[in-house]
């Protein structure tokens, strides 16, 4: 009942937002630069969601900004507590349980004072895994608890604690054919499909590569001890003609890395066109 309550005020939060053109607090997405009217959406949902328990699905292609996201989410969701990001990718059960939910003193050989887990660490805040679709069987059992349950068990210890952090989870992997094909739980999966939030591709946003070609540019010229260099109009077609598949992150790269080679007041588009 009072999940049912809850998911009726985070309903009508949206319902609201959805007649304003942005958030109302622009302030904790500051961090992402966009231009995108599909950013700006994402924004209002994560907005209208944040102040409420339930977990977070991010998903979208690898360098898209998820952590970032993430990050605002937790920003707007004004919780007192800290914002822990831990990456499951190829982590075993074991590493898994003893990352996230510490251990006793004396749980297995060689612990020999006890350790408290990163879900201990996230209280009143929130705990971000990225990665999650790389999460094995007997761990993706554990994570269902500690969402069904709101307790979770240290290694060692016959004792659950509870926990109170947000859980937001976030994958560039197809979670739904992972389902389909076994190699991830339906139930899990439902359970935190309750709030579902996609990042587009830079390819598909291509009104954020200008602002963003300014911003990288700023923060390469600081990295290298240089004067921010201008940009020909014909780099930003020429950037715009790019799929990008590694997204923002792909072209920060290009940026430093044409930076980085830079000695004149014009910056060259002979780097970019050579990388595309």
């Amino acid at each position: 009942a009072l999940q049912f309550s809850e998911l009726q005020r985070e309903n009508s939060r949206f319902s609201k937002s959805l007649l304003r053109e942005g958030p109302l607090d622009p302030q904790p997405f500051a961090q992402i630069i966009t231009r995108s009217h599909m950013m700006r959406s994402l924004f209002k949902y994560c907005e209208a969601i944040a102040p409420g328990d339930e977990p977070v699905l991010i998903s979208g292609e690898t360098g898209t900004g998820k952590e970032l996201m993430a990050r605002a989410f937790h920003a707007a969701s004004g919780r007192s507590g800290a914002f822990i990001a831990v990456n499951v990718a190829g982590v075993d059960d074991h590493v898994f349980s003893d990352t996230l939910f510490g251990h006793t003193r004396g749980a297995f050989t060689g612990a020999q004072k006890a350790r408290q887990g990163f879900i201990r660490k996230a209280a009143g805040g929130t705990l971000f895994l990225d990665e999650i679709g790389e999460l094995s069987e007997a761990s993706q059992i554990k994570l269902l608890r500690v969402l069904q349950e709101r307790e979770y068990l240290p290694l060692g210890s016959d004792q659950p604690l509870p926990t109170d952090a947000r859980v937001i989870v976030a994958t560039h992997k197809e979670i739904e054919a992972l389902k389909a094909t076994g190699q991830f739980r339906a139930d899990l999966y439902y359970r935190l499909r309750t709030h579902h939030m996609e990042i587009p591709p830079l390819r598909g946003r291509s009104e954020d590569i200008e602002p963003l070609l300014i911003h990288f540019l700023e923060d390469a010229a600081e990295a290298f001890g240089k004067k921010r260099p201008t940009y020909p109009a014909e780099l930003v077609t020429l950037l715009k003609s790019h799929a990008f598949p590694g997204n923002v992150r792909e072209l920060r790269a290009m940026v430093f890395d044409a930076v980085g080679r830079h000695d004149q007041k014009v910056l060259s588009t002979k780097r970019f066109r050579q990388y595309i």
